[in-house]
């Protein structure tokens, strides 16, 4: 099974319009991944290419237009450029004769504002010597891979999953948290007993000793909650990755905006990839419901897909909204989640996410995360 997208470490390629960008990576990538010419503005979009570069692992380049881009789509081909910052890990300036420009010169501000490690890289240098710079550069979370639930519990110990079989499970399969919490496991040396919420009480009956942990979907916590001891740590998938992929403290901090809500309020509802919404979807229909009971207010929802995060600039800027809800990331990688939070927090807009909220909601929130950090005011 191929290294998913959101695991990998995000390599962006910056520079000029034929500073060589795209021929980097053909030369890294050992085939023809992007267009070479040497017409300006060959590359319109961003192009991505995954793959294993030794000795670093499963990597996802990023290849972008010209920051110089002054063809008649030159200043969408940019804004498109600049938004693949919120999904860099690392980001290389490739350089050529001409040197580095306002436009490089720009990029490295923003780069250091948000603390992206970057480096410049000369067009004419070899491929061994981009490696040795890169493996410098590396953030800690990705040499030292976090773990989504092994740290929380002993080697050797039992860890239930309850995962509902509902519309949202794909036919044969189960969702992709699910499936890496249990890896997770396995890597930890832990055992793992995979059941759904109506076997819940069974499979605690069977056990000898009791669980170190049940983790649930969120959409079954209630149900859960009620089955499984107070003695017995519970919290949901989604929750373990608020913490892996974002910042849990301000998850936390944030859910607690949803008591302040009042009718005509907006609340955004913010996904990171794009899916087929069905009839009970979690984030069109069951978390609007849950926070209109919570509140009693008459709350204005909206829902927003994909990389991208809505215009600053626009009407509908994010400013005017007064709670974000992120969703678990599991299908991106924890640079643009911490990203929406920064902007968030710029925008002063409380920002949780789906299993926090849940919980908060159902009032049980303070017990979903006691295995990370008490909250006892919660």
């Amino acid at each position: 099974m191929k290294t998913l997208k959101s695991m990998r470490l995000h390599i962006a390629i910056f520079g000029r319009t034929n500073a060589g960008k795209s021929t980097l990576l053909n030369r890294i990538a050992g085939q023809d991944v992007s267009i070479v010419s040497e017409i300006a503005g060959t590359t319109t979009d961003v192009v991505e290419k995954s793959m294993e570069l030794l000795p670093i692992g499963p990597v996802t380049f990023l290849d972008t237009a010209g920051l110089d881009d002054v063809s008649e789509l030159g200043e969408k081909r940019v804004e498109k450029t600049l938004k693949v910052l919120n999904r860099t890990d690392v980001a290389v300036i490739v350089r050529d004769e001409r040197g580095i420009s306002e436009h490089e010169t720009e990029l490295i501000e923003q780069l250091e504002k948000l603390k992206i490690p970057h480096f410049i890289f000369d067009r004419a240098d070899e491929v061994s010597k981009f490696k040795e710079t890169l493996v410098k550069l590396l953030p800690d979370d990705f040499v030292n891979s976090p773990k989504i639930l092994g740290d929380l519990v002993p080697a050797g110990s039992t860890v239930i999953l309850v995962i509902p079989i509902d519309k949202e499970a794909p036919k044969g399969r189960i969702i992709l948290p699910q499936v890496q919490a249990i890896r997770d496991l396995l890597d930890s040396d832990c055992l793992s007993y995979v059941v759904k919420e109506t076997e819940l009480k069974a499979a605690l009956d069977n056990l000898k000793t009791p669980p170190a942990l049940v983790v649930t979907d969120s959409q079954a916590f209630k149900q859960v909650s009620e089955i499984v001891p107070e003695n017995i740590p519970l919290t949901s998938f989604s929750i373990l990755f608020a913490r892996l992929k974002g910042d849990l403290d301000e998850f936390v901090k944030g859910a607690q905006a949803i008591d302040s809500l009042q009718d005509g309020d907006r609340v955004l509802i913010l996904e990171s990839c794009t899916h087929h919404a069905i009839e009970d979807d979690i984030g069109r229909v069951k978390i609007p419901k849950w926070l209109r009971q919570k509140t009693g207010k008459d709350l204005k929802i909206e829902n927003y897909a994909g990389h991208d995060f809505p215009d600053l600039e626009s009407p509908l800027s994010p400013d005017k909204y007064k709670l974000i809800i992120h969703c678990g990331a599991c299908m991106t990688n924890r640079r643009e989640v911490l990203s929406r939070i920064l902007i968030a927090h710029e925008k002063n807009i409380p920002i949780t996410n789906y299993g926090v909220a849940i919980s908060y909601c159902l009032g049980i929130l303070s017990r979903a995360i006691k295995i990370f950090n008490p909250h006892p005011n919660l």
